[in-house]
């Protein structure tokens, strides 16, 4: 089966387009809740105002951003590499690099995740809601957890796609090694 077309392809491309452009809405709407908001101080004399808890509102959905960006960036290796030590030792060093750094990520998304459930939790048992609006403070925590956990199997998928392309290089002579 063809990497490229399978299914565990295209639900893992599919899932982090999806997050991404669900991350994207979100950082939208938090911009023109900031906008709303911030107009509203300034016909204080119309009997407008600030939006009540924009700040919540906010922190709740930059956190699920944020973390909704992550499966995309790592898929299309959009994180940032030094090429300058790498790209003259040829293809399969560069092979090996990114295989390196896509099983380092993937303890790290894993780590990450695993914090942020165990503060899912902890929020969860002991009630904890936000100032003004009193949103249940783990709901921010599992806006996040959802993004970090796609991170997880994207970064784990990265790592099979490194092991994939490195293998397929391994008769590749042409770079000098």
């Amino acid at each position: 089966m063809s990497m490229a077309g399978g299914p565990i392809h295209r639900l893992i491309h599919g899932g982090a387009f999806a997050l991404a452009i669900a991350g994207g809405l979100a950082l939208i709407a938090i911009t023109a809740l900031t906008v709303a908001s911030i107009t509203g101080r300034g016909f204080l004399w119309a009997g407008l105002g600030p939006v009540p808890g924009t700040y919540e509102l906010v922190e709740i959905g930059s956190a699920f951003a944020v973390f909704a960006f992550l499966p995309w960036c790592q898929l299309q290796r959009g994180h940032v590499t030094v090429d300058l030590f790498l790209k003259p030792l040829g293809r399969m060093a560069n092979l090996i690099s990114e295989l390196v750094s896509n099983l380092l990520i993937s303890g790290a998304a894993a780590i990450v995740f695993w914090r942020l459930w165990i503060g899912l939790a902890d929020k969860k048992a002991y009630g904890e809601t936000t100032y003004i609006l009193s949103i249940p403070a783990w709901l921010g925590y599992a806006a996040a957890a959802i993004g970090a956990a796609f991170f997880v199997a994207v970064s784990i998928y990265t790592v099979w796609r490194s092991i994939r392309e490195l293998t397929a290089a391994g008769g590749d002579t042409e770079d000098g090694s």
